[in-house]
């Protein structure tokens, strides 16, 4: 029952328009660029991410034989254009367009399989990043080392190490120690790969000082222990609060969001009701270790998602008090922002 539900809930919350929180047509969107050799996993980690196919589903998905482009525009936070590139590219053909390419980039996101011989990804790796660095220096380089979850727990030590030495050694025999990397590992079989993507996009949100700024006083003022700015239809995170990222945390809170999904699409709306996710969404989940996991609505895209100890949450009235307090606040970057666009 909850699959043919959830599939409905995901066309409503599909990467469409949502006038009222869309920036000006004319306003560009940051690009993140997909590289790596084939077989890498970039397609199934697009898919994964951001449309909801199973791991296992990926398996059959093809090689990817051209560029494909991806529109993702979601919350003011969240709009940006994925580029998926085919592993057999050649950056140094004339009819490569590196200024098109990479000069309106905003990250390069380059997948490495670490579960193959890599060597051939590293050349790949330091090839593409010393073209597009030339061309746009500005943009962020991340390194997901991919498909971790066949490998142990020493081995993964051992090929990130291996992999940060080899790409920062080329880079500084190149003249090019300026150029910075940050290396995630990944799988989509775990939600690692969700965490490095919400690194990926965050460091494309100009509001992301703003945001994490709200969450702390939020979280002073509440008794809260961690929060997040939660995607609802990806389920990466757009900001969190400046304590460290537990990824125990993480996945608590993330796994949430689908716990209310599925339950609002089974037992909420019906009758007319054009969405099961609404401005009265909310949730709250006691673990048996003393801590609360509480959810609230933000806007149509957005959900706060807290992690509280259970004595603070008796203050119930004071958590709702500020949190609707920070939505507000919330929804004055969104209005600061269109202005910045351009919005009329």
């Amino acid at each position: 029952m909850a699959g043919p539900a959830r599939d409905s809930l995901q066309d409503q919350l599909g990467y469409g328009e949502d006038v009222g929180d869309m920036p000006p047509a004319g306003a560009s969107k940051p690009r993140i660029l997909l590289l790596g050799l084939r077989r890498a996993g970039k397609s199934s980690i697009q898919k994964v991410v951001f449309h909801k196919m199973t791991p296992n589903e990926t398996l059959f998905l093809e090689s990817t034989s051209k560029i494909v482009k991806d529109d993702i525009s979601n919350s003011s936070f969240v709009q940006f254009q994925i580029w998926d590139f085919p592993g057999q590219i050649d950056f140094f053909d004339p009819s490569f367009d590196s200024e098109m390419i990479f000069g309106g980039c905003g990250a390069l996101v380059f997948v490495i399989d670490a579960q193959d011989d890599y060597m051939e990804s590293l050349a790949k790796l330091h090839e593409t990043v010393t073209k597009a660095y030339k061309v746009n220096p500005h943009i962020r380089f991340e390194v997901f080392i991919h498909k971790v979850d066949g490998l142990s727990d020493d081995h993964k030590i051992e090929t990130t190490r291996d992999i940060h030495q080899r790409v920062m050694d080329e880079l500084e025999h190149a003249g090019l120690p300026e150029i910075h990397l940050s290396f995630h590992l990944t799988s989509v079989y775990d939600h690692s790969i969700f965490e490095a993507f919400s690194k990926v996009v965050q460091n494309l949100i100009d509001q992301l000082p703003t945001l994490e700024s709200l969450l702390n006083i939020l979280n002073a003022n509440s008794g809260i222990e961690k929060s997040f700015l939660f995607d609802v239809v990806s389920k990466i995170y757009v900001a969190t609060d400046s304590s460290p990222v537990e990824m125990q945390s993480y996945e608590l809170c993330s796994d949430m969001i689908d716990v209310v999904i599925d339950v609002s699409c089974i037992y909420g709306a019906g009758d007319g009701d054009s969405s099961t996710y609404d401005a009265r969404s909310s949730s709250t989940i006691k673990l048996n270790n003393g801590l609360v996991l509480y959810l609230r609505e933000v806007n149509r895209y957005l959900a706060l998602v807290c992690l509280l100890r259970e004595e603070n949450f008796k203050k119930h009235g004071l958590v709702d008090y500020n949190f609707h307090i920070f939505r507000s606040a919330i929804q004055e970057v969104f209005e600061m922002r269109k202005r910045s666009l351009g919005a009329p």
